[in-house]
């Protein structure tokens, strides 16, 4: 009798976890397939010189980092296994088999570049357009002129997809992915002068991704993300960056390895960070210079 019940309990507990996964499932699936009304875009005047098409490849490389997500050749890459959390692919772009160039016109790219948003509505999953929308109007049409004539690569790969997990974890707001949600809604501007200056520094912070990580004040700490994800450094005067040199600061991001010798993780992309010009370098040290001191984790 006892064991009867026990079983009864058992197939009870059983079906209830069924149903919660099932719940999950389809209450995740809604969310990732939520759509968002399609912003009017201005139509941008596409370069197609060979100075501008080469300032388009040096956003791609070394500001805008696509190739962490997209490969080197642009022809995509399978970014993220997280197991039960989902898959995380950067999707082909060019014009070659499996790739999505040839279903995207110019306004399809500025919707996915600076809104996150894709050409039904759904929101973008991890891509940083939260980033991308401080992008110049110069620079966001250099990039695209670029991307849109790479050469062709055959490469067919899986979609971008949440697992259980992730949906639990997206549903209960600790998987911050929809990047479309938290994505600001910004007139295109002009970008400040490149060079080596505080301005341009800022401006380079803001497309290349500085405080997508280290926080919109710089100041670091804990980053939401998968389990294992560390916390980041303090950019600000109060940071570790007070005691450095700016050639310590260069040899971090072109080597990837801090003063005492010791290497940083490799979620901090300083290898396509790193491609940025001497300029470019010096003209975020200088601004890193001129932010307000905080302590860590004042985000």
């Amino acid at each position: 009798m006892r064991a009867r019940l026990l079983i009864r309990i058992l197939l009870a507990v059983v079906l209830a976890l069924a149903l919660l996964a099932l719940a999950v499932q389809l209450a995740g699936a809604r969310r990732v397939a939520r759509t968002h009304p399609l912003p009017t875009i201005q139509p941008l005047d596409l370069p197609s010189d060979s100075a501008s098409l080469a300032r388009g490849e040096h956003v791609a490389r070394a500001l805008a980092n696509c190739v962490e997500c997209h490969a080197d050749d642009f022809g995509g890459s399978v970014y993220l296994d997280g197991g039960p959390l989902g898959l995380v692919v950067g999707p082909n772009l060019t014009r070659g088999r499996g790739g999505i160039g040839p279903r995207l016109d110019p306004e399809d790219w500025v919707r996915a570049i600076r809104h996150g948003l894709a050409p039904d509505g759904r929101s973008l999953i991890v891509m940083p357009s939260e980033t991308f929308v401080h992008m110049g109007e110069a620079d966001l049409a250099a990039l695209i002129a670029f991307l849109r004539q790479v050469p062709p690569v055959d490469r067919e790969l899986p979609p971008t997809r949440l697992r259980l997990l992730g949906k639990a974890m997206l549903l209960a707001g600790r998987l911050p992915i929809l990047v479309a949600e938290k994505t600001p809604d910004l007139a295109l501007a002009a970008a400040a002068a490149p060079g080596a200056t505080p301005e341009y520094g800022r401006y380079l912070a803001d497309v290349s991704g500085c405080r997508g990580c280290h926080g919109l004040n710089l100041s670091g700490g804990p980053v939401a993300g998968p389990p294992g994800t560390p916390p980041t450094s303090n950019l600000t005067p109060a940071g570790p960056l007070a005691s450095w040199t700016e050639e310590q600061f260069r040899t971090l991001m072109r080597e990837g390895t801090r003063p005492d010798g010791t290497e940083i993780n490799d979620f901090m992309p300083w290898r396509a960070l790193g491609r940025m010009t001497d300029d470019e370098l010096r003209a975020i040290w200088l601004y890193l210079a001129t932010v307000p001191p905080l302590a860590t984790g004042n985000r």
